[in-house]
């Protein structure tokens, strides 16, 4: 390479070793590339004579292409045997929401145990069912000075006046029903929680597949910088914002797939699997705008069908079950009795038998005994089961009520949300997020020809990020509004699908 330096006297012309000459080239190179990117241009190097400027000049860019290329150096894989979204998401052999639910209702254990409590109710129904055991009372007694003895046998049966069975099996079914509509609203939140938490981690998961695309797409267009600035056309400063960008998409899917894995323990515990067991997730936000039934249809059908109106409504049975046996307890209560005695008394005077024998007097006495054994309620009326009753059972209503307008405020609500929550996701769907893909695409091809500067690109780019995150966070809402109210109806598909 020939390098000529001029001055105003003479003219010097030397050729420099290969090793200054690239020197030399990377200086020229970043000179240029600074120019076409700062848009600037840097103050000439002029009246610089002899060799020792340009070498000065060169080693010091040289220094600066070192720093660089230590500061951004990354390892990137350009090949991915295996995506991280088919770890969770698998269209084919993959568990459903309605797959999801049913084994949940099987083998959630908080399910199980209040299957426990409502058998054990209906074993209580069978219990107050039986009628009141029947007593037994044998004695002997004996004169210790004398030979006179005795023997009895007795038995009492209790009466039960009233009906007090009828009314103690009365409260014990009611408990029993009590038991039963609150294990279906607990199946029934536990469908909704299952089937939110499935949307949850879907949405969690399509957010990552979507980071993964654009991590991959970003490694593309780092190659393409690193590629450009080697051949010279870009700056290396070029080459460190997209490589900050790249580390930074890189950190994004750690976080984001992190939340997936926490969204996926958070799941398996509601359905009742092992947090080691593998659990892979099958489908999508898929028939988000399918009809629902009208909203005056929706609210009369969960005020006669919610379970936890039902619940309310058994427990205002019970009260007034209780209310009833309390009464009957008060009243008056008898058991009849029955008795045998045989007794036997000795004497010492003597007598003559029929046969003229002597022999010492004796009387022996056989005694049959029946009576009637009254429970007078003369103090003790049962007055303060009553008044107990009687407040459980106002409570009952007033809870009754209440539940009643929740429930309508809760079907309100969640229509609202939902008429909502649907037209956000399609105003993202057809206004926003095409158009913000088409916009990031002009963008990119406008960088490629060289005519936009590499930040408005990441920007563009960061845009688009945020665009489609929010355009799945409209679906997930969509599909949360719409379990909502599924669940607020108490809707069948909601445990079993369509």
């Amino acid at each position: 390479m020939n390098i000529e330096s001029r001055s105003t006297n003479k003219n010097v012309s030397c050729k420099l070793p290969p090793a200054l000459a690239k020197a030399l080239r990377i200086y020229l190179t970043v000179r240029h590339s600074a120019k076409a990117f700062f848009n600037f241009q840097l103050q000439p190097l002029a009246k610089v004579s002899g060799n020792l400027a340009i070498l000065s000049l060169a080693f010091l860019f040289i220094l600066i292409q070192q720093v660089s290329a230590q500061t951004s150096e990354i390892k990137i894989s350009n090949t991915q045997t295996l995506s991280l979204v088919d770890k969770y998401l698998d269209q084919s052999n993959g568990k459903t929401a309605d797959e999801l639910v049913v084994y949940a209702l099987e083998n959630n254990d908080e399910l199980a145990a209040v299957r426990k409590e409502v058998e054990a109710a209906e074993a209580l129904v069978k219990q107050a069912n039986l009628r009141a055991n029947p007593m037994l009372e044998v004695g002997a007694a004996k004169n210790p000075s004398t030979p006179a003895r005795s023997f009895m046998v007795k038995g009492a049966l209790p009466l039960e006046l009233f009906g007090r069975r009828g009314a103690r099996v009365e409260v014990a079914q009611k408990e029993a029903e009590v038991r039963r509509k609150d294990l279906e609203n607990r199946e029934r939140l536990l469908a909704a929680e299952v089937r939110s938490k499935f949307g949850e981690t879907i949405a969690l998961i399509l957010k990552l597949q979507f980071i993964e695309e654009t991590l991959a797409l970003t490694t593309q267009n780092y190659n393409l910088v690193v590629a450009r600035v080697e051949e010279g056309k870009n700056a290396p400063l070029e080459q460190g914002m997209e490589s900050v960008e790249l580390n930074r998409i890189r950190a994004m899917r750690e976080t984001s797939e992190g939340k997936v894995e926490i969204s996926l323990l958070e799941l398996k515990n509601l359905v009742g699997f092992a947090p080691e067991e593998t659990l892979i997730l099958r489908g999508g936000f898929e028939n988000l705008l399918e009809p629902l039934p009208p909203q005056e249809i929706a609210t009369q059908t969960a005020l006669q069908n919610r379970p936890d109106l039902q619940t309310a409504r058994a427990m205002e049975n019970l009260a007034t079950a209780r209310v009833e046996q309390g009464k009957i307890q008060g009243k008056l209560d008898a058991s009849v009795s029955a008795g045998f005695e045989r007794s036997v008394q000795m004497f010492p005077q003597t007598g003559f038998e029929d046969l003229g024998n002597l022999s010492p007097i004796r009387e022996e006495m056989n005694v049959l005994s029946v009576g009637v054994t009254l429970n007078l309620p003369v103090f003790d009326r049962n007055q303060g089961t009553v008044e107990a009753a009687v407040l459980e059972k106002a409570a009952a209503v007033r809870r009754l009520e209440f539940g009643e307008l929740t429930v309508r405020r809760e079907i309100a609500a969640s229509y609202i949300q939902y008429q909502r929550a649907a037209r956000a996701m399609e105003i993202f769907r057809v206004g926003v997020e095409n158009q913000a893909e088409i916009n990031l695409n002009v963008v990119r091809q406008i960088y490629e020809l060289g005519k936009q500067n590499l930040l408005d690109y990441i920007a563009e780019q960061r845009r688009f990020i945020e665009i489609k995150e929010d355009f799945i966070d409209a679906q997930l809402e969509t599909y949360l509004a719409r379990v909502a109210i599924l669940s607020a109806i108490s809707a069948p598909e909601l445990k079993v699908g369509k």
